[in-house]
């Protein structure tokens, strides 16, 4: 039998198929307007990579900021589950996951395997991927590059906003003064993590932490967390996965639930092409 899960965030959309085992097949892509399309595109490109046909997939939930743009996924649950069932699932010890999404953060208790407590942050842009992103593009350093050059800092330059508007002021007015690009960086690294830390703090951090989404990519971004929190950060293989393993995971679980005769109905009823609003056989 296989399961998928469709997570369509707000940057990057991920889809992983997996059997009652182990995972089948993952896609990474970035989000683009057309939630339906693209869920349609990384679901064919994920059957590819498994090697099966779409009749073969059993379940399928959508979660993410776009689930609701999944319309042949036979479930929608939030990303706050669906990461924490993910993370569980690759880390049975751990306690406390910090998510660093491109447009949010979230901070996510486990205790005995399920959900005790989250905290989420999605009303401002400060510490997330997109914070990241304009202060890159206002140094004029590729967004990948900035984690390795911010290891470099001596001393880390003083960044006292984090609005993102303020802070890319700030960092504009520390390069006129002379300060190196890899002193800037450490130093929003270092606002970042007090941010970042602060928040999650309100649930109480308990190890083990894992750190998850693509500021787990951000080796600069990952140091100056670990040094606030004082505690070692646990990051998957793919960090940006999660959310898609979990919603994989929870599909089997609803499977095993659902009845033999539904499911088959299930199958049968369900289209790949039915991915926008319009019917592509119309006249």
């Amino acid at each position: 039998m296989f399961f998928a899960g469709l997570d369509i965030g707000s940057t990057i959309t991920k889809v992983v198929i997996k059997n009652e085992v182990q995972i089948c097949s993952t896609v990474i892509q970035s989000t683009g307007p057309e939630h339906r399309r693209l869920a349609n595109k990384v679901m064919e490109q994920a059957l590819d990579n498994a090697g099966i046909a779409f009749n073969q997939i059993d379940y399928i939930i959508a979660t993410g900021y776009g689930r609701i743009n999944v319309p042949f996924a036979d479930r929608q649950i939030t990303e706050i589950t669906c990461h924490m069932r993910g993370v569980n699932w690759l880390f049975p010890n751990a306690r406390t996951i910090i998510d660093i999404g491109g447009q949010d953060l979230k901070g996510i208790k486990v205790s005995n395997g399920k959900l005790s407590d989250f905290i989420m942050n999605d009303k401002c842009a400060a510490g997330t991927g997109r914070f990241l992103e304009v202060i890159a593009e206002t140094l004029g350093v590729r967004l990948e590059d900035i984690g390795e050059l911010s290891l470099r800092s001596t001393r880390p330059a003083e960044i006292s906003s984090l609005c993102t508007v303020f802070a890319e002021q700030e960092a504009l007015l520390r390069l006129s003064e002379g300060t190196p690009i890899e002193d800037i960086l450490a130093g929003i690294h270092k606002a970042n993590a007090s941010r970042i830390s602060s928040m999650v703090k309100k649930m109480k951090i308990e190890q083990d932490v894992v750190m998850t989404g693509g500021g787990a990519k951000n080796v600069g971004l990952r140091k100056a967390l670990q040094e606030k929190i004082g505690f070692p950060l646990v990051v998957p293989e793919e960090p940006l996965i999660t959310g898609a393993l979990g919603a994989s995971i929870l599909a089997g679980e609803f499977s095993a639930k659902t009845d033999m005769k539904e499911l088959a109905l299930r199958k049968e009823q369900r289209r790949l092409d039915v991915v926008t609003f319009f019917d592509k056989n119309a006249k």
